[in-house]
């Protein structure tokens, strides 16, 4: 990580072990340029305690299957917990019933996977910009 305070914290939450290096490789100039800085959860339970201990994150990205709290028991948590705190989900299930349910639950983006870092990063800007991603 950069540790550069200028860096936007953004909080990636998936239980595949494979998806924080891969995070760390293709999204590499950004981290050293200091752009961004990932932090990483296993669990939406998980997530909730580094939000806790991680005041100052700007976006979280989550799956929607994971062990003991799924990503939409998550999304509901930050709605009621951090309601302005951006979200977006990633998901190999990407069909529109799960794209309609992320949006209503207040998701501001959904990304396919497998991953498209093009187009992750592009939503990443906008959503941090506060567009819609």
């Amino acid at each position: 990580m950069s540790g550069n305070a200028e860096a936007r914290k953004v909080l990636v939450v998936d239980d595949e072990p494979e998806v924080e290096p891969m995070f760390r490789q293709r999204m590499r100039r950004e981290l050293r340029a200091g752009v961004y800085e990932f932090l990483f959860a296993r669990s939406g339970r998980h997530a909730l305690e580094v939000l806790d201990e991680n005041p100052d994150v700007r976006l979280v990205i989550t799956d929607i299957s994971m062990p003991e709290m799924n990503g939409w028991q998550l999304l509901d948590a930050l709605g009621e917990r951090w309601p302005e705190l951006p979200s977006m989900v990633v998901s190999a299930f990407g069909d529109a019933a799960n794209m309609k349910r992320a949006e209503e639950s207040g998701a501001q983006g959904f990304v396919v996977k497998p991953v498209d870092f093009g187009e992750l990063r592009e939503k990443v800007a906008a959503s941090l910009e506060g567009g819609p991603a």
